[in-house]
């Protein structure tokens, strides 16, 4: 591996949500990004504007699919090859594109059943296409049902079935699994039972120990918890991305403050090199999100950005 792919393989990425209607030109977030040197961005759809942006910019790009697309994605691979023409082949290779993502936060639901054919239809149509890049699909944690100690994660019942032959494909394509980890909700839902310095990374003392593994951070001990459930049904060998974690500035009650958000997102950013205590490797992350969006739902939704729509900084992050 050379040094550039070593660098690429780690460091922080951002969530670019298009739900406002106040938000930069994608020329003007691209710009913004590459001011920050940051190298990865996630799209939840294959936004035609956004692309364009990214083609020359030397951000890796992973391209969201619509979860309602994944329907016929999974049962006409001809649309595969269609989505791939439209969404892919006019921009490759100006854009880097570093995964395809097949759904986001479907499993478990209605849309579950689908996921696996439309990944294996949309990895055909890439290889047909000549384009080399793994596919995956973005989980919600809600698919662990046993969470602690982190050693004996477990996903969920309602889970499990959709989830096992979902990882024999990641370890045949050698692609990553990918979760959205935000401790915020889980201290949000168990305020008594979770230090806030434990969620917020901060926490100077280890509050979980777990045979060998010591935790200082919520963090890390979700992110061992989902590596225990995978290895649960042959996933062992698998990286994690993490395609989602934030905290809100506002929006909330007492949690959601400007104060945490720096603290939590800095946090990460620091430790996103040094992996966890199942696993050294560096931790694949994406910030969520770059701004915030007004056109999601008011509260904390609304609150996850790094940016205001203006562009100037909700607060600071200490990018490497």
């Amino acid at each position: 591996m050379t040094t550039s792919q070593q660098h690429s393989a780690q460091g922080i990425g951002v969530n670019y949500g298009l739900n406002g209607d106040n938000l930069p030109t994608p020329d003007k977030v691209v710009a913004l990004l590459q001011s920050r040197n940051i190298e990865k961005v996630r799209l939840f759809d294959p936004n035609p504007g956004a692309l364009k942006a990214l083609g020359g910019s030397n951000i890796e790009v992973v391209l969201g699919v619509r979860n309602e697309d994944l329907q016929q994605l999974a049962q006409d691979s001809s649309f595969a090859t269609q989505w791939v023409s439209t969404n892919v082949l006019p921009y490759v290779p100006a854009v880097k594109l570093r995964y395809v993502t097949a759904g986001n936060e479907v499993i478990p639901g209605p849309m579950a059943q689908y996921v696996l054919a439309a990944m294996q239809n949309l990895n055909n149509a890439l290889k047909a296409a000549n384009v080399a890049v793994p596919v995956s699909t973005v989980t919600h944690f809600k698919i662990i049902g046993k969470s602690f100690p982190p050693s004996s994660g477990a996903f969920a019942d309602d889970s499990a079935s959709i989830l096992a032959p979902i990882v024999q494909f990641l370890a045949s394509t050698h692609s990553p699994f990918f979760v959205n980890v935000y401790p915020y909700f889980a201290i949000d839902g168990d305020p008594s039972n979770i230090p806030l310095s434990y969620a917020l990374g901060n926490s100077t003392t280890v509050v979980v120990t777990d045979g060998s593994s010591q935790y200082k951070t919520l963090f890390e001990a979700m992110i061992d918890t989902v590596y225990a459930a995978l290895a649960n049904v042959g996933g062992q060998n698998l990286n994690v991305v993490v395609s989602e974690t934030g905290w809100p500035s506002g929006g909330g009650g007492s949690l959601a403050t400007v104060d945490n958000a720096k603290t939590y997102v800095n946090d990460v950013v620091a430790s996103s090199s040094s992996g966890t205590p199942k696993r050294a490797n560096a931790v694949e992350t994406y910030l969520f999100a770059i701004f915030n969006e007004d056109l999601k739902a008011a509260g904390t939704e609304q609150n996850f950005g790094l940016y205001h729509p203006d562009m100037t900084e909700v607060y600071h992050v200490n990018f490497p």
